[in-house]
C-alpha cells in the first residue's frame, strides 16, 4: 500500500498518526488526540529520542506500558496550549540539573566525588572517571553518576577558575 506523506512535522515516521492536540485530563493525566482515532489516548508518556542534541524534535508519544503511539518530529508543530503541556511534561520527567559551580572535588580509587551548585540546588554525586562523561562539544559535557543520574555542564568556560581547575582533566 503506497501512502502519500504530507510535510506536517506533527506527523510521525511511516504509518504513525498525526498528533492533533495534547491536553491534561481532570485527573492530571496527559491525553493525546491522534488523527483518525475515535478516542484520545489517555495517560500517555512523552519521551525524547535525542534529549541533548534535539530537545524539541523527535518526541515519542507512548502508552503507560511503553508502546509507541505516535512521534512528534517537531514540538513547534503543536498549538501553543498543547506545546506548553508537552514541554511541561518533558521538563518534569527529566532530572537534568545544570552544573553552575564545583564546591568540592575529590578523586580516590578511580571514583570522582563532586559537590556542585546546580540550577536545582546543591548536589553531591560520584562518577567513575572519563568513561562516565560524554563531551557534547569542546566546552559542554554530560556527567553520568554511579546511580545513572545525568548532570549537564553547559559551558566549561563559564565556570569560575576553581571549578575549571577541578574539571580540567576531563576536557
Amino acid at each position: 500500500m503506497d501512502r502519500q506523506r504530507d510535510d506536517n512535522p506533527a506527523r510521525d515516521f511511516g504509518d504513525s498518526p498525526r498528533v492533533t492536540r495534547i491536553e491534561r485530563s481532570a485527573a492530571g493525566q496527559v491525553v493525546a488526540h491522534l488523527a483518525g482515532a475515535e478516542e484520545p489516548a489517555t495517560d500517555v508518556r512523552l519521551v525524547r529520542y535525542f534529549p541533548w542534541s534535539m530537545p524539541d524534535a523527535y518526541v515519542s508519544i507512548r502508552t503507560a506500558d511503553g508502546k509507541e503511539l505516535a512521534m512528534l518530529t517537531d514540538l513547534g508543530a503543536l498549538d501553543p496550549a498543547s506545546r506548553e503541556i508537552a514541554e511541561s511534561e518533558l521538563r518534569d520527567k527529566a532530572f537534568n540539573p545544570k552544573i553552575l559551580r564545583i564546591l568540592e572535588y575529590s578523586h580516590e580509587f578511580g571514583i570522582a566525588s563532586i559537590k556542585a551548585e546546580t540550577d536545582r540546588g546543591e548536589a553531591i554525586f560520584q562518577f567513575r572517571g572519563r568513561h562516565s562523561i560524554r563531551l557534547l562539544s569542546p566546552t559542554r559535557a554530560l556527567f553520568r553518576d554511579v546511580d545513572s543520574n545525568t548532570y549537564e555542564l553547559p559551558d566549561f568556560n563559564a565556570l569560575d577558575a576553581t571549578s575549571q581547575r577541578y574539571l580540567q582533566r576531563y576536557f
